[in-house]
Formats: structure tokens, C-alpha cells, sequence
């Protein structure tokens, strides 16, 4: 339990640590305009750890595999921490990209954060219906089974993946796009994108018909009436 609790507050840090690395670090158009090249790179393989670790980790097959390490009971707290860990690295060891795409002044301000707002709203309303306690493996340590059970309501009525259409309006919406930002929300919608597939695979694999009768119900994927 102390395992899983820790895991728990460790993935509260680095989601906060995560704003502050958008709302501050990212912030900075400053760099070594002579080696944004290296920058890219190295920051694009510090986002792949970080996404490997999530495509790879997730899978039905890969969770199995950790349960008979570790045990079934630890096999979430695990993963947290984990991605935790790997979150917080990324963000510290980020490389400055040098450049600043546009800035908004004044009034002009207002619609991006009306599209960041709308981002937050979709992503709060989305998380709402998840259970806190089980996605942090704090349930499955206590040994409660972990239902994994989804419930069509709020946004998962409309598309079938709320939380990345909010972080896509929250990180593509800001008033000021440096090149950091440009990047981050680049590489990060992108990974979404191309992890959706897999996703649903294993979603299909936990839940079967009542997933694919779920895809046929709701058929946008993100961008409701396009994908």
C-alpha cells in the first residue's frame, strides 16, 4: 500500500511539474540557435521513452508479463510509477529550442484561452468518470479487483477520446507558441494519434463486443463529425 500511495502522490508531481514545464519552461523562446538540430533530437528521445514506456507498458500482454514478476497487486502502482519517473525526466532534461512563432497581445489573447478553457473543460468532464484510485493502482494494491469498466457519459458520448482532443486544444491553443511549445504539442498529438490504434486494440481485447458495439455508437475517434 505505502508502494502504491507514493506512486500515487509521484504522478500528482508530475502532472503538476508537467504544467509548470509548459506554462514556464516551454515559455522561453530562448536556444542555441546553432544547435537546434541536437536540441530536437535529444528532446524527441526523451519523448519516446516517455511514450514507449505508455504504448508498451499498457498492452494486455505487457501487463501480464509485469503481474508475474511483480505480482498482480503491484502491477499498476508499477506502471505509475514508471511513467512518473519518466515524465519528471523528460521535463527536467527538455533542451531549449531557440525561436517564437507569435505572440498574441491584448484582446487578442481571448479566443486562445477560450480554446484552452474548452480544452480544460473536456479534459475534467473526461477524467470525472475514471476512478482515481484504481488508475493509480492504489485499489488494485489494497486488493480490490480493478473493474476497467468504461461508462458512455459527458464527452465519451460524442467521441471516443476526449482527453486527447483537450490536450490537443490545451497545448495547441496557447496565446504565445515558442518553438519549445510548437515542438512539445507536435510530438505529443502526434504519439496520441499514432496510439489510438493500439489502444483500441487492447480495448477491444479487455472488453470485447461491448467495445466494438461502444465504436460503432460512437464513430469519431477525436474531432467530432472528421475523426
Amino acid at each position: 500500500m505505502a508502494i502504491a500511495w507514493v506512486g500515487g502522490a509521484a504522478f500528482v508531481v508530475s502532472l503538476l511539474y508537467l504544467g509548470y514545464f509548459f506554462l514556464v519552461t516551454l515559455a522561453s523562446s530562448e536556444g542555441d540557435s546553432s544547435a537546434v538540430t541536437r536540441a530536437v533530437v535529444i528532446n524527441a528521445l526523451l519523448f519516446a521513452a516517455f511514450a514507449l514506456h505508455h504504448s508498451v507498458l499498457a498492452r494486455s500482454g505487457a501487463k501480464r508479463l509485469v503481474s508475474r514478476m511483480i505480482g498482480t497487486r503491484l502491477e499498476r502502482a508499477a506502471y505509475v510509477w514508471i511513467a512518473s519517473l519518466l515524465a519528471i525526466t523528460m521535463c527536467a532534461l527538455w533542451q531549449p529550442v531557440a525561436g517564437l512563432l507569435y505572440t498574441m497581445k491584448a484582446w487578442w489573447q481571448v479566443p486562445f484561452w477560450a480554446v484552452q478553457a474548452l480544452g480544460a473543460a473536456v479534459i475534467v468532464s473526461a477524467v470525472r468518470v475514471i476512478d482515481p484510485l484504481e488508475l493509480s493502482g492504489i485499489r488494485q494494491a489494497a486488493g480490490q479487483a480493478a473493474t476497467g469498466s468504461f461508462r458512455i457519459v459527458g464527452p465519451f458520448r460524442i467521441i471516443r477520446h476526449p482527453i486527447y482532443l483537450g490536450w490537443m486544444l490545451l497545448v495547441f491553443g496557447t496565446p504565445t507558441m515558442t518553438a519549445n511549445r510548437l515542438l512539445f504539442a507536435a510530438m505529443s498529438s502526434l504519439y496520441l494519434i499514432l496510439a489510438i490504434p493500439w489502444e483500441e486494440w487492447s480495448l477491444v481485447e479487455d472488453h470485447g463486443d461491448r467495445y466494438r458495439d461502444y465504436q460503432r455508437l460512437v464513430r469519431w475517434r477525436v474531432i467530432p463529425g472528421i475523426w
